[in-house]
């Protein structure tokens, strides 16, 4: 299955990422990619899509990752809801909870 998604590139404490379209196998860090789709500086706040080609690999069936999304519907690509992309909180237990427990 083919995916766009975030590869990071940069030097270290310096991230800024390429957006690529590749096979959902491959992992993030191989380096293998089909396509490059665009490109995204954190530190400078800046997003390059190429919105053409996106919307072309979205056609044919490729998935988006869920931050790739989150960015997409806020540059108006797609129209769609932004997902939750933070794990869940889980209520705190004491230490003398989980000792009666046990």
């Amino acid at each position: 299955m083919l995916k766009i998604r975030l590869q990071r590139i940069g030097r270290k404490n310096d991230p800024s990422f390429r957006v690529v379209l590749t096979d959902s196998k491959n992992s993030t860090k191989s380096g293998k990619f089909l396509e490059i789709l665009g490109t995204h500086n954190p530190k400078a706040d800046s997003r390059i899509f190429l919105n053409d080609r996106i919307k072309y690999w979205i056609s044919k069936g490729a998935k988006v990752s869920d931050t790739m999304h989150n960015f997409l519907v806020r540059e108006n690509v797609i129209t769609t809801k932004k997902i939750n992309v933070l794990p869940k909180k889980k209520p705190t237990v004491s230490r003398k909870e989980l000792k009666t427990k046990k």
